[in-house]
């Protein structure tokens, strides 16, 4: 792209933000002379500019942006009273709700720091993760406070209950949603929140990031990627604890746009919120995508005529955290549209590179084209960069990368270069093309196997729901591959032998001969954690006999099929 292209990309992305409106600028400038450049400036600034407009709607009704600023306000004075400063931490265990946002805002407000926990861990890692943040209190799901009640947590911990369903949502000594609204202006200062990153092999660790002005560049060459604009209603069932769902908040504010929450994933009641709400955009992970084409898959089958939907309002669906599986991304499009935007990145880099619908046409597997402000530099296994269309390790140069972990450690540097623990090459348009995890490459008899390869060649084979490739311990070749299948539904009573032949012989004409799995199991869910990424150590142990159908297996379909 020329200069004379260039800027006027970044005019439209301007414009589209809404940064071209003085009033806009105004409270944005107000707001983060207050409260720093945090998600409090943001959601504070639409309340200034927008103050009737809905800022969130969820299972237990609507909020504007006024009343969303007043509520965290009370919560923020209530946690002052109760003993919080600036500075300390505090956990937030909250699913998609209003609680989740009020919270936040009140831990900006305060200038503590929040600890966004994941709300699928069990007690023992949340009782980890708080012991190392040193969390003086946890905001929870009313529901969720018993596996705060762990022996392992250190110290006495203050629980305040989150329940937007009842009719006083905040439960703790001294609160009252009555009390007088009380301001806490502060210096310019902004303590970010606690990310954990996915926690896939274990307890999760906490990254820590400083406020880079730099990080704006990226943040303009987000929505010049992707066609947000001001006013934008985002649907976005992304867990909110994760980076990507938290950013797509932010983002939403930013832009005082409306979020549709719920506080569990369904995927009909996504596809109806997009149609009652007129969503302009979607933003959730791969797998949300692939559970909600087989849900409209299974009404076209029912013929109920819940399939002749309006979704024209719908203009981007963004998704992140885990890599488009198979053909998703184009039978996505066909379904809705070319509407979708697949986004490359991590808790620790940041949002790395985007792959929209022109790209993802082009090829599927593609991570797409650096954003503005982002250098991607491929490197071999001595440092030194290595030729377009080379495998080797990707580096990012980011100023919205993290700081490093909060338990001291970080990611290896080389010069400004962060490691993002992937592999991957760049064509030779720049495009970014990712093989998969350092850590999850197979060495199969002398041969680097990477399980992405695997994988997609598996999903686009009709008799596969769902699949995942990993490496177990063989005496021949060091690591024999294992393929995890999920039949497709169509596919639930075919003996197990049967459909192993089958994927064998697909894999044969689409694979090198070391790429082809020597061992099949047949199961009918994955293990996944609450982002949708798949918990591979689960499926490297001893080889199990699984069924390949739900219910009352046959003899044929609870051999594993192992080849």
């Amino acid at each position: 792209m020329n200069l004379t292209g260039q800027a006027s990309s970044v005019f439209d992305a301007v414009r589209r933000a809404g940064l071209l409106d003085p009033l806009s600028v105004a409270a944005l400038t107000s707001a983060t002379a207050v409260w720093g450049p945090s998600i409090a400036a943001a959601y504070g600034a639409a309340a200034v500019r927008y103050p009737n407009r809905i800022a969130v709607v969820d299972d237990h009704g609507r909020l504007t942006y006024t009343e969303l600023d007043r509520r965290s306000a009370r919560l923020a004075a209530a946690l002052r009273k109760a003993g919080l400063a600036r500075g300390d931490a505090i956990g937030i265990l909250c699913r998609n709700h209003r609680g989740f946002v009020e919270a936040n805002l009140a831990v900006a407000k305060l200038g503590a720091k929040p600890v966004l926990l994941n709300t699928g861990l069990p007690a023992g890692q949340l009782a980890e993760v708080i012991n190392r943040e040193a969390a003086h209190l946890v905001i929870a799901d009313h529901d969720l406070v018993d596996t705060l009640d762990c022996d392992e947590t250190a110290g006495d911990l203050l629980v305040v209950t989150c329940d937007p369903a009842a009719n006083e949502e905040w439960s703790f000594p001294g609160f009252s949603s009555r009390r007088p609204l009380l301001q806490l202006p502060r210096p310019f200062d902004v303590v970010n929140p606690v990310i954990l990153t996915s926690g896939t092999t274990g307890a999760p660790k906490g990254t820590r990031r400083s406020t880079d002005p730099k990080a704006t560049v990226g943040l303009l060459g987000f929505v010049e990627a992707i066609p947000y604009q001001r006013g934008d209603v985002m649907v976005l069932p992304a867990p909110l604890f994760h980076a990507w769902g938290f950013s797509q908040l932010t983002l939403a504010a930013t832009l005082a746009g409306t979020v549709v929450l719920r506080d569990r994933f369904d995927p009909e009641t996504v596809i109806n919120d997009i149609e009652v709400h007129g969503a302009t955009v979607l933003a959730a992970v791969p797998v949300m995508l692939h559970r909600i084409l087989a849900s409209e898959r299974r009404l076209d089958r029912l013929n109920t005529g819940d399939t002749d939907r309006d979704l024209t309002a719908l203009r981007v669906v963004a998704t992140s955290g885990s890599a488009l599986p198979g053909d998703l991304a184009t039978r996505w499009m066909d379904r809705f549209g070319d509407s979708l935007y697949n986004l490359y990145g991590s808790t620790e880099v940041g949002q790395v590179s985007v792959a929209g619908p022109t790209d993802l046409r082009a090829d599927p597997d593609t991570a797409g084209m650096p954003l503005r402000g982002i250098t991607v530099r491929i490197l071999d296994d001595h440092d030194n960069e290595v030729a377009a269309g080379v495998t080797g390790q990707i580096m990012i140069e980011s100023a919205a990368r993290f700081d490093g972990y909060t338990d001291g450690g970080g990611k290896r540097m080389v010069g400004a270069l962060m490691s993002s623990g992937d592999r991957g090459r760049l064509d030779a348009d720049g495009r970014l093309f990712v093989d998969g995890r350092t850590d999850d490459m197979i060495i199969s008899g002398g041969e680097n196997v990477f399980p992405g390869n695997i994988e997609r060649s598996l999903m686009a084979h009709a008799a596969v729901g769902d699949a995942a490739v990993v490496g177990v311990a063989d005496d021949d070749l060091g690591q024999r591959i294992r393929a995890v299948v999920v039949p497709a539904v169509a596919m639930s009573d075919q003996p197990a032998a049967s459909l192993t032949r089958t994927l064998r012989a697909h894999l044969k004409q689409d694979l090198a001969a070391h790429e082809v799995p020597r061992e099949y199991v047949y199961v009918t869910e994955l293990p996944r954690n609450t982002t949708g990424k798949v918990l591979r150590t689960k499926l490297a142990g001893p080889k199990r006999s699984v069924p390949n159908r739900a219910a009352a297996p046959t003899a044929a379909a609870r051999r594993s099929g192992a080849a």
